[in-house]
């Protein structure tokens, strides 16, 4: 819960802002699909990785047990294989650039409703991912505490699960949802498909 509606609240606070890029996965899609430049993706990630050392630096500074912990570094279960976590981290991802894109970003954006909608898919995605994975669902929040711990093992995959999600779904919307439609809808109401 506590997940969901902070990603809710952080998506209100910062949409007008920053059009809400918080994750880079999110992010990456966005530049993908030329949603953003490469130049404003590139701003954004960079600040985004440099949040995220900034909170886990914080986190040694005010919580002393916080230097005995890896600070929330993904690790593999024992039980879940490397290949399973990439393709859990792909799905979850996807999932999130999905909703992002179908409420923020494209042509059916619902405006002040969209960050409940980005709040409650983090919520789900992460009682869905947290018993297997950790809920990986943003590179750049993998990337703070194995920075500052040093916790590098399969770090890869926390990567490239969410950035090929991110990227799938920002291309599927693009061209599922944006360039077929208008076409599928004429299909649909055409008289040869009524008939």
């Amino acid at each position: 819960m506590a997940h969901g509606l902070a990603v809710a609240f952080l998506a209100f606070v910062t949409v007008n802002i920053l059009g809400g890029h918080m994750n880079s996965s999110v992010t990456f899609a966005a530049g993908m699909t030329k949603k953003i430049s490469g130049a404003r993706g590139l701003m954004f990630s960079g600040a985004q990785l440099a949040g995220a050392v900034i909170v886990a630096s914080l986190l040694l500074v005010t919580i002393a047990e916080a230097a005995d912990t890896n600070l929330g570094a993904h690790a593999l279960r024992s039980d879940v294989s490397v290949s399973m976590q990439r393709i859990k981290g792909i799905l979850v991802t996807f999932t999130l650039v999905l909703i992002i894109f179908a409420t923020a970003v494209g042509p059916g954006d619902i405006g002040p409703l969209s960050p409940l909608a980005i709040g409650l898919t983090v919520l789900v995605d992460h009682l869905v991912a947290i018993p297997t994975l950790g809920a990986s669902i943003n590179a750049a929040r993998n990337f703070d505490p194995v920075l500052i711990s040093g916790e590098w093992a399969n770090h890869r995959i926390y990567w490239l699960g969410p950035m090929l999600g991110g990227m799938i779904a920002g291309v599927m919307y693009r061209v599922a949802f944006i360039k077929l439609k208008p076409r599928a809808l004429n299909i649909l109401s055409s008289t040869e498909w009524k008939s």
